[in-house]
């Protein structure tokens, strides 16, 4: 079975034979034999050569790179061996036409607003009274399918996620003193947690999306523009509830992380290593999670729940079948 491999530690990543040879500064070797590799996540300074992007794009391994203070900044993608005329041709046809672009953009809002919501709901069924946060919400998902255009919608998206991180501070078990998303920069723990985790959530939408046809940078509820790969951002909406979110509750209801997670002196903006290596061991396992889908009849994990999404996307484009978001079920 394939995995994702974390790299914290500088050193240099070459080819060694049918196998990933990893030397850090102190010369010790490690070998991963390729074909366990799903993905890398470079945390740290890597020293590269073509022989190894060679070989990475042979077996269509995706490197994800990230800086100082766990921010993300970018992927290697080798070229796609997934492609289709036929289905980017709709894809783009389905960007151009306004009320196809429409129509998609709502749905994907309809399913994270109703996954937030169900977050609520699960606190709210546990002690903690989120009740007058629900009932907001709920109001705000009614008008979804009112909309007149992209910019409307997101207005209510926002009003949705406002309303949500306001009740953050009921449903965690620490003193966070949560008010508002703040991205660029963020300003303290639990907004850097948030970018962090909804970055690695991203990552692994695009993983998805490149195991598919699609193409990444046509996206409908996010404007598609220079250097990113939007329609991850689309997807990884309707997911970020179910798998972030959820992440981050457990991981600060049990106290795994913590203030003493972050580097005070600037201002909670660095997740220390032992932290983010927490973080990654425990999404991780979240991602393996299974659950019997209920129109598969089969147990399916989470992570194989965003390639379903895509499949799902690529039906609603070629006019298969009109596409239904996914909604939690259990």
């Amino acid at each position: 079975m394939k995995r994702s491999y974390y790299i914290y530690n500088n050193g240099n990543l070459k080819r060694k034979d049918n196998s990933i040879e990893f030397v850090d500064e102190e010369g010790s070797k490690r070998y991963i034999p390729i074909e366990t590799v799903g993905e890398i996540y470079v945390m740290s300074d890597m020293d590269f050569n073509t022989n190894i992007i060679n070989f990475l794009s042979q077996y269509g391994i995706v490197v994800h790179f990230f800086n100082y203070y766990s921010f993300y900044t970018g992927s290697f993608e080798p070229r796609k061996k997934l492609v289709s005329g036929n289905l980017l041709i709709n894809q783009t046809q389905h960007y151009m036409d306004n009320s196809k672009r429409l129509s998609l953009a709502q749905k994907f809002i309809d399913g994270a607003s109703y996954n937030i919501y169900r977050n609520l709901r699960y606190y709210n069924g546990r002690g903690k009274d989120v009740k007058s946060y629900m009932n907001k919400i709920e109001a705000f998902r009614k008008d979804i399918y009112k909309t007149q255009s992209i910019k409307e919608l997101m207005g209510y998206e926002g009003n949705i996620r406002k309303t949500y991180y306001q009740a953050w501070n009921i449903m965690v078990d620490q003193e966070i003193n949560f008010e508002k998303r703040v991205k660029q920069p963020p300003d303290n723990m639990i907004n850097t947690l948030i970018s962090y985790i909804n970055t690695l959530v991203y990552t692994k939408t695009l993983g998805a999306i490149y195991n598919t046809q699609l193409n990444p940078t046509i996206s409908y509820l996010h404007e598609p523009s220079e250097r990113r790969f939007s329609l991850s951002l689309d997807i990884s909406e309707i997911f970020k509830p179910l798998i972030a979110d959820r992440l981050i509750f457990s991981l600060l209801n049990k106290r795994q992380i913590t203030e003493k997670s972050f580097t005070k002196n600037l201002n909670y903006l660095h997740l220390k290593k032992e932290a983010s290596k927490t973080i990654a061991a425990e999404l991780e396992g979240k991602l393996q999670t299974t659950i019997k889908h209920k129109d598969l009849n089969k147990n399916v994990s989470y992570e194989y729940m965003l390639k379903l999404e895509c499949y799902k996307i690529i039906k609603h484009l070629l006019g298969e079948k009109e596409y239904e978001p996914f909604k939690i079920w259990w």
